[in-house]
Protein backbone atom coordinates (compact mmCIF):
# COMPACT_ATOMS: atom_id res chain seq x y z
CA UNK A 1 0.00 0.00 0.00
CA UNK A 2 1.30 3.50 -0.76
CA UNK A 3 -0.65 6.23 0.32
CA UNK A 4 -0.08 10.03 -0.28
CA UNK A 5 3.79 9.49 -1.04
CA UNK A 6 6.05 12.80 -1.71
CA UNK A 7 9.15 13.48 -2.55
CA UNK A 8 10.50 17.35 -2.34
CA UNK A 9 13.98 18.16 -3.45
CA UNK A 10 13.97 21.73 -2.75
CA UNK A 11 12.06 23.29 -5.74
CA UNK A 12 11.41 20.26 -7.48
CA UNK A 13 8.87 17.78 -6.39
CA UNK A 14 10.01 14.67 -7.86
CA UNK A 15 7.12 12.42 -6.50
CA UNK A 16 3.85 13.84 -6.30
CA UNK A 17 1.11 12.87 -3.58
CA UNK A 18 1.12 8.92 -5.35
CA UNK A 19 -1.45 6.41 -3.77
CA UNK A 20 -0.98 2.96 -5.31
CA UNK A 21 -2.11 -0.75 -4.35
CA UNK A 22 0.01 -2.74 -6.29
CA UNK A 23 -1.47 -6.45 -6.81
CA UNK A 24 0.64 -9.88 -7.68
CA UNK A 25 1.38 -10.31 -11.15
CA UNK A 26 3.63 -7.89 -13.28
CA UNK A 27 2.66 -4.44 -12.68
CA UNK A 28 4.51 -1.94 -15.33
CA UNK A 29 5.52 1.25 -14.69
CA UNK A 30 5.52 3.32 -17.72
CA UNK A 31 7.02 6.91 -18.10
CA UNK A 32 10.06 8.91 -19.83
CA UNK A 33 13.24 9.60 -18.39
CA UNK A 34 12.85 11.83 -15.33
CA UNK A 35 9.01 11.11 -14.91
CA UNK A 36 9.82 10.05 -11.11
CA UNK A 37 10.29 6.43 -11.43
CA UNK A 38 13.33 5.61 -9.64
CA UNK A 39 13.04 7.77 -7.43
CA UNK A 40 9.26 6.49 -6.52
CA UNK A 41 10.98 2.73 -6.66
CA UNK A 42 14.05 3.76 -4.13
CA UNK A 43 11.29 4.68 -2.13
CA UNK A 44 9.69 1.58 -1.94
CA UNK A 45 13.31 -0.36 -1.44
CA UNK A 46 13.61 1.80 1.94
CA UNK A 47 16.55 3.53 0.53
CA UNK A 48 15.19 7.02 0.17
CA UNK A 49 13.21 8.41 2.73
CA UNK A 50 10.36 9.97 1.38
CA UNK A 51 8.86 13.92 2.48
CA UNK A 52 5.53 12.55 2.70
CA UNK A 53 3.44 9.64 2.68
CA UNK A 54 3.57 5.60 3.98
CA UNK A 55 4.35 2.65 2.04
CA UNK A 56 3.66 -0.75 3.78
CA UNK A 57 3.00 -4.32 2.58
CA UNK A 58 1.27 -6.97 4.12
CA UNK A 59 0.84 -3.85 7.00
CA UNK A 60 4.40 -4.05 7.48
CA UNK A 61 6.10 -0.90 7.08
CA UNK A 62 8.62 0.20 4.62
CA UNK A 63 11.15 0.46 7.55
CA UNK A 64 11.53 -2.38 9.17
CA UNK A 65 13.36 -5.65 8.52
CA UNK A 66 10.37 -7.65 8.26
CA UNK A 67 9.75 -5.64 5.13
CA UNK A 68 13.30 -5.83 3.95
CA UNK A 69 13.26 -9.52 4.20
CA UNK A 70 10.47 -10.02 1.84
CA UNK A 71 11.52 -8.18 -0.84
CA UNK A 72 13.89 -8.29 -3.79
CA UNK A 73 15.40 -5.49 -6.04
CA UNK A 74 17.63 -5.06 -9.19
CA UNK A 75 18.25 -1.57 -9.66
CA UNK A 76 18.93 0.10 -12.56
CA UNK A 77 23.04 -0.21 -12.46
CA UNK A 78 23.32 -3.02 -9.42
CA UNK A 79 26.74 -3.71 -7.87
CA UNK A 80 28.76 -6.61 -8.56
CA UNK A 81 32.80 -7.99 -7.93
CA UNK A 82 34.03 -8.26 -11.55
CA UNK A 83 36.83 -10.75 -10.10
CA UNK A 84 33.97 -13.01 -8.62
CA UNK A 85 32.17 -16.16 -10.07
CA UNK A 86 28.49 -15.72 -10.99
CA UNK A 87 28.11 -18.66 -8.39
CA UNK A 88 30.29 -17.12 -6.07
CA UNK A 89 28.81 -13.84 -6.34
CA UNK A 90 25.17 -15.21 -5.37
CA UNK A 91 26.72 -16.98 -2.62
CA UNK A 92 28.28 -14.18 -1.00
CA UNK A 93 24.62 -12.15 -0.86
CA UNK A 94 22.87 -15.06 0.15
CA UNK A 95 25.18 -15.06 3.27
CA UNK A 96 24.23 -11.39 3.89
CA UNK A 97 20.67 -12.48 3.40
CA UNK A 98 21.24 -14.88 6.12
CA UNK A 99 20.64 -17.77 3.74
CA UNK A 100 22.16 -21.03 5.74
CA UNK A 101 25.44 -22.18 3.63
CA UNK A 102 23.34 -25.70 2.67
CA UNK A 103 20.38 -23.65 1.62
CA UNK A 104 22.59 -20.93 -0.40
CA UNK A 105 23.96 -23.24 -2.58
CA UNK A 106 21.01 -24.95 -3.51
CA UNK A 107 19.00 -21.99 -4.16
CA UNK A 108 22.16 -20.20 -6.04
CA UNK A 109 21.96 -23.40 -8.05
CA UNK A 110 18.16 -22.77 -8.93
CA UNK A 111 18.51 -19.36 -9.93
CA UNK A 112 21.36 -19.88 -11.99
CA UNK A 113 19.34 -22.02 -14.38
CA UNK A 114 16.32 -20.25 -14.02
CA UNK A 115 18.40 -17.40 -15.79
CA UNK A 116 20.14 -19.60 -18.12
CA UNK A 117 23.45 -18.86 -16.63
CA UNK A 118 24.15 -22.82 -15.02
CA UNK A 119 27.10 -23.23 -17.63
CA UNK A 120 28.40 -19.33 -17.40
CA UNK A 121 28.19 -19.66 -13.09
CA UNK A 122 32.01 -20.52 -12.57
CA UNK A 123 33.13 -17.79 -15.24
CA UNK A 124 34.27 -14.87 -13.67
CA UNK A 125 31.56 -11.85 -13.54
CA UNK A 126 34.31 -9.35 -16.26
CA UNK A 127 33.60 -11.84 -18.87
CA UNK A 128 29.78 -11.21 -18.89
CA UNK A 129 28.08 -9.70 -21.46
CA UNK A 130 25.80 -6.96 -20.62
CA UNK A 131 22.64 -9.33 -20.74
CA UNK A 132 24.24 -11.94 -18.57
CA UNK A 133 24.89 -9.42 -15.85
CA UNK A 134 21.17 -8.40 -15.58
CA UNK A 135 20.23 -12.14 -15.67
CA UNK A 136 22.28 -12.32 -12.72
CA UNK A 137 21.34 -9.42 -11.29
CA UNK A 138 17.56 -10.93 -11.42
CA UNK A 139 18.67 -14.14 -9.83
CA UNK A 140 20.48 -12.29 -6.63
CA UNK A 141 17.03 -10.44 -6.33
CA UNK A 142 14.89 -13.36 -5.90
CA UNK A 143 17.37 -14.97 -3.63
CA UNK A 144 15.14 -14.43 -0.74
CA UNK A 145 12.10 -15.42 -2.77
CA UNK A 146 10.63 -12.09 -2.42
CA UNK A 147 6.81 -11.33 -2.11
CA UNK A 148 7.72 -8.08 -3.99
CA UNK A 149 10.56 -7.55 -6.89
CA UNK A 150 11.39 -4.34 -7.86
CA UNK A 151 13.17 -3.99 -11.51
CA UNK A 152 13.94 -0.81 -12.14
CA UNK A 153 15.11 0.13 -16.52
CA UNK A 154 16.58 -3.19 -16.47
CA UNK A 155 16.65 -3.74 -20.07
CA UNK A 156 18.30 -0.39 -21.02
CA UNK A 157 21.77 -0.65 -23.24
CA UNK A 158 20.51 -4.56 -24.20
CA UNK A 159 20.70 -5.25 -27.50
CA UNK A 160 17.03 -6.63 -28.98
CA UNK A 161 17.63 -10.48 -29.14
CA UNK A 162 18.67 -10.12 -24.82
CA UNK A 163 15.91 -7.34 -24.17
CA UNK A 164 13.15 -9.92 -25.37
CA UNK A 165 15.33 -12.88 -23.19
CA UNK A 166 14.90 -10.52 -20.23
CA UNK A 167 11.65 -9.50 -20.79
CA UNK A 168 10.58 -13.21 -21.06
CA UNK A 169 11.72 -14.30 -17.63
CA UNK A 170 9.98 -11.54 -16.13
CA UNK A 171 6.98 -12.54 -17.54
CA UNK A 172 7.31 -16.04 -15.51
CA UNK A 173 7.74 -14.67 -12.25
CA UNK A 174 4.60 -12.70 -11.56
CA UNK A 175 2.31 -16.09 -10.64
CA UNK A 176 2.39 -15.32 -6.94
CA UNK A 177 4.78 -12.49 -6.39
CA UNK A 178 4.60 -8.41 -6.64
CA UNK A 179 6.33 -7.66 -9.61
CA UNK A 180 7.31 -3.91 -9.98
CA UNK A 181 9.07 -3.04 -13.93
CA UNK A 182 10.17 -0.01 -14.34
CA UNK A 183 11.08 1.32 -17.84
CA UNK A 184 10.30 4.11 -20.74
CA UNK A 185 10.08 1.25 -23.00
CA UNK A 186 6.83 0.70 -24.04
CA UNK A 187 7.66 -2.93 -25.65
CA UNK A 188 9.14 -4.06 -22.52
CA UNK A 189 5.50 -4.36 -20.79
CA UNK A 190 3.33 -4.10 -23.19
CA UNK A 191 2.68 -7.37 -23.56
CA UNK A 192 3.71 -9.12 -20.36
CA UNK A 193 2.26 -6.52 -17.53
CA UNK A 194 -0.94 -7.71 -15.80
CA UNK A 195 -1.86 -4.08 -14.39
CA UNK A 196 -0.12 -0.82 -16.01
CA UNK A 197 1.23 2.78 -14.42
CA UNK A 198 2.20 5.47 -16.11
CA UNK A 199 3.93 8.25 -14.77
CA UNK A 200 4.61 11.73 -15.56
CA UNK A 201 6.00 14.63 -13.59
CA UNK A 202 5.72 12.93 -10.62
CA UNK A 203 2.11 11.65 -10.62
CA UNK A 204 0.46 8.80 -11.74
CA UNK A 205 -1.28 9.32 -14.51
CA UNK A 206 -3.01 5.53 -15.66
CA UNK A 207 -3.53 3.06 -13.38
CA UNK A 208 -5.47 0.29 -14.42
CA UNK A 209 -5.59 -3.85 -14.98
CA UNK A 210 -4.05 -4.35 -18.63
CA UNK A 211 -5.38 -6.72 -21.54
CA UNK A 212 -2.16 -7.63 -23.21
CA UNK A 213 -4.26 -7.79 -26.41
CA UNK A 214 -4.24 -3.78 -26.09
CA UNK A 215 -2.36 -1.89 -29.25
CA UNK A 216 -2.84 1.47 -28.08
CA UNK A 217 -0.06 1.84 -25.17
CA UNK A 218 2.79 3.36 -27.79
CA UNK A 219 0.35 6.21 -28.92
CA UNK A 220 -0.58 6.38 -25.10
CA UNK A 221 2.77 6.87 -24.80
CA UNK A 222 3.25 9.47 -27.60
CA UNK A 223 0.53 11.72 -26.43
CA UNK A 224 1.57 12.41 -23.13
CA UNK A 225 5.26 12.66 -23.68
CA UNK A 226 5.85 13.13 -27.40
CA UNK A 227 8.56 11.70 -29.36
CA UNK A 228 8.88 8.42 -30.71
CA UNK A 229 8.28 5.52 -28.19
CA UNK A 230 10.79 2.82 -28.25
Amino acid sequence: MIRDLTKQYKDKRAVDGVSLRLTEGINGLLGANGAGKTTLMRMLCGILKPTAGSISLDGVDVTSEDYRAVLGYLPQDFGYYPDFTGLDFLLYLAALKGLSRPHAKRRAGELLELVSLQDAGKKEIKTYSGGMKQRLGIAQALLNDPRLLIVDEPTAGLDPKERVRFRNLIAGLGQDTIVLLSTHIVSDVEKIADHMLMMSEGKIILNEPWDKERTDLEQLYMEEFGGEAE
